[in-house]
């Protein structure tokens, strides 16, 4: 799309009807040296709730390049990201392991600029690589305020962060491009795909990353506040179906869980919202989510247009989901189900069509899968497992040199907005969290058939259940040594940055995004840091 709208639901139509050459192939990649090795594009948008890609989430939204995925491809329907914040999750998915083997601990540490990633491999083994739009997996970036908020986060105080989540309007229903800088990135990929992908006698892989739905800045709360607004078009919003909104329900402030109130408190939700403001605030990020689809839409066109869709695999995801005003918070660093579960399509040659599998997995998986669909040895070392059994259809426990697939997925955060470090582990009907060294925060235990919104902690209620899960997570994470090595790790970093200062250190460390709370009582807050600088652990 080059200025105007995208592709219309005519476009649509046709894509289906020349969609797939490969819809009736029996279910399989080519064994080496029977045909050429299939290219790959991955999609890997910014804070997208899983739940959208299904019933009844989808029926929010009209999602038509994500509901082509699904008739053509493969949906994945337990999804999660491995750490609910950008930097650590993308540094999950670009090396295959755990947050806490690459020690990515916040938007500030990530992976080392030279990790070498699975698009590095590809590149090395004959793929032609392309990269456009957000990659955010490398140590370095973010703002001041986001590393210092992570470093502080166990200091005696509470601060807002955020500006109060809002929604904005902007243009009238002919403006399609509201996200301007993801759709060039688009564009250039759309451009990259029909003047040099078309041309190439090598397999490609493409990734493109897109800031969108993530929420923009709230310049309105003045300098250095996040991004709270929920910013979209009359265009985007009449995609939305507003009378299957749900209004999520929350528990009062008295009765949330501690880390919950902490959390809800610094983004600046413990506020009166009323339902009107909550379902806008819902509609407004649903409409950004269509904004999105109808990039994903531009790609698959373009590999359409160009004969290159019957010979690539196409994968969509994102780094992790939003809350929307679910518990009382937007935006993610949560364990649950809006912040955490994200989604995960895959259509192409060889992946079976109209599939809907259940198994969790998670974003550490597409490395392996990105080896394996390029026939590369998988190393054994990573914490992901290859996604394209489940794509073929094939048995769970088909054997592999690592085994069989877990039953489980972890998902860990010690970033901003959160004030201990948070474990949770996914396994078929369970989700178990804890927190810190285990036992100074009450874990929580949810029952998602039972209670998909959450609303129910029954750890006390199944303590057999809860010693299980723990038992289990133990074995894949030593998280009490992990939490007290960050807790190490953030009173270093802080000691360190407020040393660089020198006599600025007051003014800087004031006017962060927390200075219409700080500036308040400047010399209490200075107190409380120092208190725990003089703490020993």
């Amino acid at each position: 799309m080059r200025g105007g709208g995208p592709l219309g639901l005519a476009g649509v139509a046709l894509l289906l009807m020349a969609a797939a050459p490969w819809a009736g192939a029996r279910p399989r990649l080519a064994a080496p040296g029977d045909q050429p090795r299939p290219s790959v594009v991955l999609v890997a948008c910014d804070s997208l709730d899983g739940r959208l890609t299904f019933y009844p989430g989808n029926q929010t939204v009209d999602l038509p390049f994500i509901n082509f995925m699904k008739r053509y491809g493969t949906v994945f329907l337990n999804a999660y990201t491995n750490s609910p914040i950008c930097c650590p999750s993308r540094a999950a998915m670009w090396s295959g392991l755990f947050t806490h083997l690459t020690e990515s601990w916040n938007n500030f540490k990530g992976l080392d600029p030279d990790y070498v990633t699975w698009m590095d491999l590809m590149q090395k083994h004959g793929y032609r690589t392309q990269k456009y739009g957000k990659l955010d997996y490398t140590s370095g970036h973010h703002s001041v305020s986001n590393r210092v908020e992570a470093w502080t986060r166990d200091v005696d105080f509470l601060l807002r962060q955020e500006g109060r989540p809002m929604v904005n309007l902007t243009g009238d229903r002919k403006h399609v491009r509201v996200m301007e800088a993801d759709w060039q990135n688009t564009d250039k990929a759309v451009n990259w795909i029909k003047k040099e992908a078309i041309n190439l006698t090598q397999p490609f892989v493409l990734y493109l990353g897109l800031n969108l739905p993530h929420p923009y800045p709230s310049p309105y709360a003045g300098e250095n506040f996040g991004s709270s607004t929920f910013l979209t078009s009359p265009y985007w919003l009449e995609k939305v179906t507003y009378k299957a909104i749900k209004i999520p329900k929350w528990s009062s402030l008295s009765e949330m869980h501690p880390i919950d109130y902490y959390s809800s408190y610094t983004k600046n939700c413990t506020g009166e919202f009323t339902k009107q403001e909550v379902r806008n605030i819902r509609a407004f990020y649903y409409a950004m989510c269509a904004e999105t689809d109808a990039m994903l839409g531009e790609i698959i066109s373009a590999l359409r247009d160009t004969g290159l869709l019957k010979k690539t695999i196409v994968i969509f995801t994102a780094d992790h989901g939003e809350l929307a005003m679910e518990h009382r918070q937007f935006y993610k660093m949560s364990m649950y189900e809006g912040s955490s579960h994200i989604p995960l399509l895959v259509l192409g040659p060889g992946i079976k069509k109209q599939q809907q599998i259940p198994n969790v997995v998670s974003l550490v998986d597409i490395y392996p899968t990105m080896l394996d669909i390029a026939r590369i040895p998988v190393p054994q070392n990573l914490s992901g497992y290859s996604l394209i059994p489940l794509l073929h259809g094939k048995a769970e426990n088909e054997l592999s040199p690592r085994g069989p697939r877990p039953s489980w997925v972890l998902s860990e955060f010690h970033g901003c907005n959160v004030n201990a470090s948070t474990y949770m582990l996914r396994t078929d009907k369970w989700k178990y969290i804890t927190y810190s060294d285990g036992h100074s925060v009450l874990p929580q235990l949810f029952d998602l058939s039972d209670d998909p919104d959450e609303l129910t902690n029954v750890a006390v209620k199944f303590p057999v259940i809860v010693h299980s899960l723990d038992k289990i997570l133990r074995s894949v994470v030593n998280y009490p040594k992990v939490s007290s090595s960050v807790q190490e790790y953030n009173k270093r970093q802080f000691i360190s940055w407020k040393q660089s200062l020198g006599q600025n250190y007051s003014n800087v460390i004031a006017n962060l995004r927390w200075h219409q709370d700080w500036l308040k009582e400047p010399q209490k807050y200075e107190n409380a840091i120092n208190k725990w600088l003089s703490q020993s652990k």
